[in-house]
């Protein structure tokens, strides 16, 4: 698998299981309608586990732009392969969130309020303001991007001056997936934590152009934000890593 595929593969279903699940919690006459926000946050955790699972070994498993281009920054990625590893994640979102609506298709119809509906695909505040939710990005993304910066594999030591790595396998996708369900258990309630341009931005481009019925905007005016916030918290992240 090449790594643009991969990054396709492993967001798509990222994206797939972390909106199913928001689309079993909110849509009506669902098995999940009600189960609460411990769900949400338990299964978007997982979602990454599954998306870095599928993908880390041919891509590395970014799944995010925000990651992609800090990694870059901070000079372990490549420049010139952040484009088509935004592409395909952004392609990957997309497709994830299509799937999303042809499983849940029949509760879009069975559920009157768009606002609901537009939050299957993409974040949105509980409190609109503008600077507050900005920040909010900033700083989740920002705790995301400076973990992940520290994540180390195991090591055995052989003697006091020698160490031999340890291949985990799929185990070693489970530090993002703690860090990113702490993030939304302790951060997620203001914004809904999108902390991932591509989670967000690629959701809400297949609600503008799906037919669902009484969908409602796609809260265009609040886009810039979990696109902008988590990019500038990467960045932070990257800048601080780099000058320790």
């Amino acid at each position: 698998m090449s790594p643009f595929i991969a990054e396709l593969l492993g967001t798509m279903v990222m994206i797939l299981l972390g909106d199913g699940v928001v689309a079993n919690v909110v849509l009506k006459k669902t098995k999940g309608y009600q189960a609460g926000w411990i769900t949400i946050t338990t299964a978007w955790a997982l979602a990454v586990f599954t998306g870095v699972v599928i993908a880390g070994p041919y891509s590395g498993a970014h799944l995010n732009p925000a990651i992609t281009i800090g990694f870059a920054i901070a000079e372990k990625f490549p420049w010139a392969s952040v484009g088509p590893y935004i592409i395909a994640q952004m392609l990957g979102a997309a497709l994830g969130a299509f799937l999303v609506w042809i499983i849940y298709y029949d509760h879009f119809k069975a559920t009157e309020d768009s606002g609901v509906k537009l939050g299957v695909f993409c974040t949105a505040p509980e409190i609109r303001h503008n600077i507050v939710n900005f920040g909010g990005e900033l700083i989740a993304t920002f705790v995301l991007m400076f973990s992940v910066f520290y994540i180390t594999g195991a090591e055995l030591m052989s003697d006091v001056n020698s160490t031999t790595p340890i291949g985990l396998g799929s185990i070693g996708a489970i530090p993002v997936s703690f860090i990113v369900w702490v993030i939304g258990l302790s951060l997620g309630g203001v914004t809904g934590y999108a902390i991932n341009p591509a989670r967000d931005l690629g959701p809400r481009i297949m609600h503008a152009i799906l037919p669902i019925p009484g969908k409602g905007n796609s809260g265009w005016d609040y886009a810039w934000i979990p696109v902008v916030g988590p990019l500038a918290g990467s960045l932070v992240a990257a800048l601080l890593y780099i000058s320790l």
